[in-house]
């Protein structure tokens, strides 16, 4: 009889993966669920639908998102630059058809009705943008050297040059910032600004970012009526959606309310935007301190996969990731604690939303396929 001795891509797969990192996402997955079928019974009963609503309209997207992880997790890097450029020009024209005839949803025109599901562009673009902007790093960094930022090369118009970057992702972001959606344009300018410092741009300059991101505020802030108002509520108080917010997570205490959690039945987006108050008042204080630990262990997960990558471009890409994931983590809970103004930004794998569900998993299978390929390959 004949002995294998090759080992099946599967079995290389499990050994060569980042199993840790894996576990992580996989868990936080699973307390989304639970979470889902908590604060989404809430949120199902207070518009008349039964308890099992929210949950049992996510589970396709479960289903999907888990799927797109694995199934990324084993593609090489050229499949994974192949699908972000694909899913940056799909995106692009959503984005473009949310300025024509958009899904309008609880006000917000963010939307493109596909048929069956409505999708948020801005959403699904996300592991595209990080992927090809480490891309474009890493080429502009084997072309033109180090300096890559005030090299005159680099700046000459071109099939390779930050014009080039810039007319793909420039008229994409203007177009978020006109939804208006001024959290999610933040969000791709500190995630952009991160790639950017990690790539060599001088710290120096940050000061200058900063100020490019308050002009922006500041502008928002007198011509975006829900942008003043929910800035202004913040100073004053906080909104009833922040008051209920808070009420729920002091009800919860340490050890939580369990079955006596009954402040989340008032609070507004208790599934979405406010899922993390709505968690705390279940379970308490103690383990809500826990989902922050996983949260800080994934970021910890990418920053070292980062700095260990041989490939510019997996440090990139992982950088990217570790700033977006923390990005939008540290945003939802400081909205939740009234530390920040509300944003509407969903809890990565944890919130109701598919578009944000499906694109979280895409990115992380992505991430993991390059990581694996820089290590063992």
């Amino acid at each position: 009889m004949l002995k294998r001795t090759e080992e099946s891509k599967l079995t290389s797969w499990y050994f060569e993966i980042d199993r840790r990192l894996l576990f992580f996402v996989i868990s936080l997955v699973f307390i989304g669920m639970w979470a889902m079928v908590s604060a989404g019974s809430v949120a199902a009963e207070r518009i008349s639908q039964p308890w099992y609503f929210f949950i049992l309209k996510a589970l396709p997207f479960y289903g999907i998102g888990l799927v797109t992880l694995f199934v990324s997790s084993m593609l090489d890097k050229k499949w994974v630059i192949r699908i972000s450029a694909a899913n940056v020009l799909i995106c692009l024209l959503l984005l473009l058809v949310t300025l024509v005839a958009p899904a309008a949803i609880k006000g917000s025109t963010r939307w493109v009705n596909l048929g069956v599901i409505s999708v948020m562009p801005a959403d699904i673009m996300k592991p595209g943008f990080i992927i090809i902007t480490a891309w474009f790093l890493s080429k502009m960094k084997e072309k033109f050297g180090q300096d890559i930022f005030f090299n005159k090369d680099a700046w000459r118009v071109g099939l390779l040059s930050w014009w080039t970057y810039l007319a793909i992702i420039g008229p994409a972001l203007l177009i978020i910032l006109q939804h208006p959606d001024l959290g999610t344009f933040l969000l791709y300018f500190a995630v952009l600004s991160a790639m950017l410092f990690i790539a060599g741009l001088p710290i120096i300059l940050i000061p200058i970012f900063i100020g490019m991101a308050g002009l922006v505020g500041v502008f928002a802030f007198f011509t975006m009526p829900h942008v003043h108002g929910r800035i202004m509520s913040m100073f004053s108080g906080g909104s009833y959606q922040i008051k209920q917010s808070i009420q729920s997570i002091q009800h919860g205490g340490l050890l939580g309310s369990g079955d006596d959690a009954f402040v989340k039945q008032s609070l507004p987006d208790a599934h979405t935007d406010f899922i993390f108050s709505a968690i705390a008042e279940d379970s308490g204080a103690i383990l809500a301190c826990a989902l922050l630990c996983v949260f800080l262990y994934v970021i910890n997960r990418l920053t070292t996969s980062a700095i260990r990558a041989r490939d510019p471009f997996v440090f990139y890409a992982a950088g990217g990731a570790a700033a977006l994931f923390g990005a939008q983590v540290s945003i939802n809970i400081m909205s939740a604690l009234h530390l920040f103004a509300p944003k509407g930004m969903t809890l990565p794998f944890i919130s109701y939303g598919g578009s944000s569900f499906v694109a979280f998993c895409l990115l992380f299978g992505m991430i993991l396929a390059i990581v694996r390929e820089d290590k063992w390959k």
